[in-house]
C-alpha cells in the first residue's frame, strides 16, 4: 500500500526493515538479568499448554523491558514521577536518518563521539548502527562487558538536528558502570530541570548489514505498558518517488 508523504514522495507500507529484537528465552539480555521466562499457567487443574493436554496455550511471561529485547523509554526512566512511554507520542511516523559508526577506543571504552555525528542532516529520528555488526547482537549477554556508549557531548548535536527519537543497537546510551550518573540520559531529556516529554530513546535494535545509510521514514510502534519503558518494534521504510 502506498502512503504518500507529499505529492511526489511515498512509502510502500508492505516493504519495511524490521529493527526489533524480540523477547525470548535465548535472546539478548543486559543489566545482569536472567533470561526471560515464558511458562504455561498451571493452577487449580488448569493446564495452559496444548502440548501438555490443555485446550489452549496460556503463558505467563517474566521479563524486564530495559534488559530483554528492543525497547523504547521515556524520561520517566530517570524521573521521580511515573511517565509512561506511550504518553510521548501523538504520531508514529517520523523523518529518519540511519548512520553507521565504528566506536572510538577511548581510555579502554568504546565510545560514540559528537564528531562522528557532525555530517548528519536535520531529522526527527536518528538510527545508529555500530560496527562490528554481527548477528550475535540477537543473543549476546551484555552484562559486565562494558558495552559501547555515547559521549554526552553528542546531545548538543542531537539538539541542533532536532532529533526527538534516538535509536541505538547498544544496551544503553550511557556507560554500564558510571556510579548512577547517567549523564547522557539526563542531558537528552533535560532532567530534572525541565523534562522533554516527547523525546524517546530506543535501545537494543538491530539494523541488517545490507541496509544502506541514508534517509528513511521510521514507524515507531510500542506496547502500551503503563511504564517508563516498553517493548517496541521500529520499522524503516524507504522513501520512493512517484514515477
Amino acid at each position: 500500500m502506498k502512503f504518500y508523504l507529499d505529492r511526489d514522495w511515498f512509502i510502500d507500507t508492505t516493504v519495511f526493515i524490521d529493527l526489533s529484537i524480540g523477547v525470548s528465552a535465548q535472546g539478548v539480555r543486559a543489566w545482569y538479568l536472567n533470561s526471560p521466562r515464558i511458562t504455561p499457567v498451571m493452577e487449580n487443574g488448569f493446564v495452559g499448554s496444548v502440548a501438555e493436554g490443555g485446550a489452549v496455550n496460556f503463558r505467563d511471561i517474566y521479563f524486564n523491558p530495559h534488559g530483554h529485547g528492543t525497547h523504547t523509554e521515556s524520561h520517566g526512566h530517570i524521573s521521580k514521577e511515573i511517565f509512561p512511554v506511550s504518553a510521548c507520542f501523538d504520531q508514529f511516523f517520523f523523518d529518519a536518518q540511519l548512520l553507521t559508526v565504528m566506536p572510538l577506543l577511548i581510555d579502554g571504552d568504546r565510545v560514540i563521539t559528537a564528531e562522528q555525528l557532525a555530517e548528519l542532516n536535520a531529522c526527527e529520528a536518528l538510527v545508529i548502527r555500530t560496527e562490528p555488526n554481527d548477528l550475535n547482537k540477537f543473543t549476546v549477554n551484555y552484562s559486565d562487558t562494558n558495552p559501547t556508549y555515547m559521549d554526552v557531548a553528542c546531545v548538543e548535536v542531537l539538539n541542533k538536528l532536532g532529533v526527538k527519537h534516538l535509536l541505538v543497537d547498544i544496551p544503553s546510551v550511557d556507560k554500564e558502570i558510571d556510579g548512577g550518573a547517567l549523564a547522557f540520559h539526563h542531558a537528552f531529556w533535560n532532567v530534572p530541570e525541565q523534562p522533554i516529554t516527547n523525546r524517546t530513546i530506543t535501545e537494543l535494535i538491530y539494523v541488517p548489514n545490507e541496509v544502506e545509510d541514508g534517509l528513511y521514514i521510521l514507524e515507531l510502534q510500542l506496547s502500551n505498558f503503563d511504564n517508563d519503558a516498553a517493548p517496541s518494534r521500529p520499522l524503516l521504510y524507504k522513501k520512493r518517488k512517484e514515477a
